[in-house]
């Protein structure tokens, strides 16, 4: 199998498509909160909120938007994600593949645009909140972190819904960094409220909020999930519709035992799981480039 997946990366199918969870790669002394979890403690934290809430990151954030601001919530997310924790083994191996066409990061962190800073022809699409860019539902990105002008409108000039064209610049990039959620850099994009997905999911199945770069770099290609879990209705809808008319096989790194939901969509997605801990994973993924030695996990050190 990873012969498999080495040779449909040195070809360009492969994307990959990575979670909170790719954070535990790096280290016990990583700051950055690796899963929803422990995101919401760190909202939590900054603002009171409801009991029956406290461990639901966008109804967390939905309240704390509705009776502090939605500034509050920025705030605590940019200061959550702003840390110097460099790209792990995995980020850099994806970084120097010849080949990577379209690269997905499901979660807040910057560690891919640090991965990525040394490649050339690249830049970033990230998904942004219609509290704070109405109108919009993608915002393009050099690798100098500036905002590129044009494209990405939520409606047309008859109001109508209007898919997320990309400006012409971005027709010369050989990598497109999609961060479908937002990201901390470079300009504080977070998509986590409530209200924020409602936005997006009524729009989703017809693919109306994904840019169309991605809906053509998609086709035929196989998806890699790294790092993430489908046991939420979100995480699916995302992922169901980020690899809609893709090739029709995925792998997915999942050493727990999946849930029953999880297993359906498995099947219905014909994704196959690889049950194998991240760290040891990525660690023969990687030996070739970094040696095993590096990226060997605790207990095989």
């Amino acid at each position: 199998m990873l012969d498999e997946i080495h040779a449909a990366f040195d070809r360009g199918d492969f994307v990959p498509y990575l979670g909170p969870g790719v954070l535990t790669l790096a280290g016990a002394d990583c700051a950055l909160p690796y899963s929803p979890e422990a995101l919401v403690g760190k909202l939590t934290a900054a603002a009171t909120v409801p009991h029956k809430i406290r461990n639901n990151l966008t109804a967390a954030a939905q309240f704390i938007e509705n009776f502090k601001h939605r500034k509050t919530i920025t705030t605590v997310m940019t200061k959550t994600f702003t840390d110097a924790t460099p790209p792990t083994a995995l980020h850099r191996w994806l970084a120097v593949r010849p080949r990577l066409p379209l690269f997905v990061n499901a979660w807040y962190d910057d560690l891919p645009q640090k991965a990525l800073a040394g490649r050339s022809a690249w830049g970033m699409a990230q998904g942004v909140s219609q509290a704070e860019h109405f109108g919009a539902w993608v915002h393009y990105f050099r690798p100098d972190g500036s905002q590129i002008e044009g494209g990405a409108r939520v409606t047309d000039s008859s109001g109508a819904k209007a898919p997320a064209d990309a400006p012409d610049e971005t027709l010369s990039w050989t990598t497109l960094l999609y961060q479908p959620i937002g990201s901390v850099a470079p300009a504080s994009n977070f998509i986590i409220s409530d209200s924020d997905y409602v936005e997006i999911l009524t729009e989703i199945d017809i693919q109306t909020p994904i840019p169309e770069a991605v809906r053509s770099i998609r086709r035929g290609k196989s998806f890699l999930f790294l790092g993430c879990r489908f046991s939420t209705q979100l995480e699916r809808s995302f992922a169901r519709q980020i690899m809609k008319r893709s090739s029709d096989r995925h792998f997915a790194v999942l050493p727990e035992a999946p849930t029953r939901n999880e297993a359906r969509f498995l099947r219905e997605q014909n994704i196959v799981r690889i049950d194998m801990p991240l760290d040891i994973f990525v660690a023969k993924l990687t030996a070739d480039a970094f040696g095993a030695t590096e990226l060997a996990s605790p207990a095989e050190a």
